[in-house]
């Protein structure tokens, strides 16, 4: 498994079920990535660090809880989504995606690897019922939007450190765009304190409580 060797740097407890799954989610994405535009030439020779590992890097600081219900708005090709499926089987991953070629990938991809924990959906976020746990989203929208869209569609009661809300992968300065949601008191997590990469340097992963406290 040359290819997950860079996970166990980060995860050296990992198990080789999940390992053996990435790799068979990697060599998935190479085959249809030849018919579809799903990541760029550059990202495809990258794709264990770039898409893998960046999806995964939540893991490095917050677990999910078994039957926790997740929501990966904007899946794109299944990232976050498929990934972290993998990595925390007992939890309910519903990926959508509007653009529907895009959501047969991650039919397929989840139907090679056996995640029965996975269901695509060709929809837009507005349109999805809840109540989620979480929303999961990398790089789709600005943080005010992916509030307005995802607003009443997570479950009152929580119990997880972080409170339900929005996890969003961002790169890059967050200032401008975070001061819209700042009643939200959202909290940064900087990927550059977790893993020791250049593609990392400017990698954040920001939560937003959308169930304040009772």
């Amino acid at each position: 498994m040359v290819q997950t060797d860079l996970i166990l740097q980060y995860f050296p407890n990992a198990d080789e079920q999940k390992l053996a799954l990435l790799d068979a989610l990697t060599e998935g994405y190479k085959e249809w990535n030849a018919q579809i535009n799903l990541v760029s030439r550059s990202d495809l020779e990258n794709l264990m660090e770039r898409h893998i590992l960046h999806s995964l890097s939540l893991a490095l600081f917050f677990e999910f809880q078994p039957f926790t219900e997740i929501m990966d708005l904007g899946t794109g090709g299944g990232f976050p989504g498929l990934p972290l499926a993998i990595w925390f089987p007992e939890c309910q991953f519903t990926l959508i995606d509007s653009i529907g070629k895009k959501v047969k990938v991650v039919e397929d991809l989840a139907g090679r690897l056996n995640l029965k924990n996975v269901k695509a959906i060709n929809t837009r976020a507005e349109k999805v019922e809840g109540p989620f746990d979480f929303v999961v989203t990398r790089a789709v929208a600005p943080a005010a939007e992916l509030v307005k869209w995802t607003r009443g569609k997570f479950a009152r009661h929580y119990s997880h450190e972080l409170r339900n809300g929005l996890l969003m992968w961002k790169g890059g300065d967050l200032a401008e765009e975070l001061k819209a949601v700042r009643q939200l008191n959202p909290k940064i997590f900087h990927l550059k304190d977790y893993i020791a990469l250049p593609f990392f340097e400017t990698k954040q992963i920001v939560h937003l409580p959308m169930i304040q406290p009772a």
